[in-house]
């Protein structure tokens, strides 16, 4: 188990349990005083018992929550074996409800009040347990939302930053083509004012030419026809 202190007290329920247990017959065998110790000391030894058993709750409850499931099985069994203990014991001792012995009656009255008595706190432990376990359950599905909640957030942030990065990318990009644009309405600009250029330039060297012929056959009529 995960508590040496609740192996010490299991040890010592086992050793009360072995003397207990042979009480109920040795109170159906014996009469008169000897049953009347026998049974003082039947108390004696169950209320040590009962101790035993509520320091086994404590360690049960500060003990870690992957050990209590055996530990409280354990306790359950011991518990149902002390009862068993108690009942036989109140078998083998009838006489002592009758009016013709109101020291018997005294002693069962105690007894029967303290099983009452430790029927209640069972219960009661019991319950107190299993709120305890419903409390860590709730706990530990509360850290879980928890973990993924921040899990989840971490991931939003990531997302949100990626996207961001993108957005950046995205406004590099419309600006590079804005420019590219830009330069094209240039270069289309340019090439008209070249191809204007180119126009202009064949339509003079034409009319160069007209004129330079022109001038030859001027020349050549001028030498060789004019003269005759």
């Amino acid at each position: 188990m995960s508590s040496e202190e609740f192996e010490k007290l299991h040890e010592i329920f086992k050793s009360l349990y072995e003397e207990l247990k042979l009480m109920p017959d040795r109170a159906f065998k014996v009469h008169g005083e000897e049953r009347k110790r026998l049974v003082r000391s039947f108390d004696e030894r169950q209320g040590e018992a009962e101790e035993v058993l509520q320091g086994m709750e404590e360690e049960l409850r500060a003990a870690p929550p992957s050990y209590r499931n055996a530990m409280s099985t354990k306790l359950r069994l011991y518990r149902r074996d002390l009862g068993k203990l108690q009942r036989d014991m109140k078998n083998s001792a009838p006489g002592f409800g009758s009016p013709s012995q109101p020291v018997q009656g005294s002693h069962h009255g105690i007894y029967s009040s303290q099983n009452q008595q430790s029927t209640h706190l069972q219960s009661q432990r019991a319950l107190l347990l299993q709120g305890t376990d419903a409390l860590n359950n709730a706990s530990q599905s509360i850290e879980r939302s928890q973990r993924i909640a921040a899990e989840t957030e971490q991931i939003g942030t990531d997302i949100i930053e990626e996207l961001g990065e993108q957005r950046e990318q995205l406004d590099r990009t419309r600006n590079r083509l804005v420019n590219t644009g830009e330069n094209l309405s240039r270069s289309r600009k340019i090439l008209r004012a070249m191809s204007r250029r180119l126009v202009t330039n064949k339509l003079l060297l034409a009319v160069i030419i007209l004129m330079e012929l022109a001038i030859l056959g001027a020349v050549v009529y001028l030498k060789f026809f004019r003269g005759r």
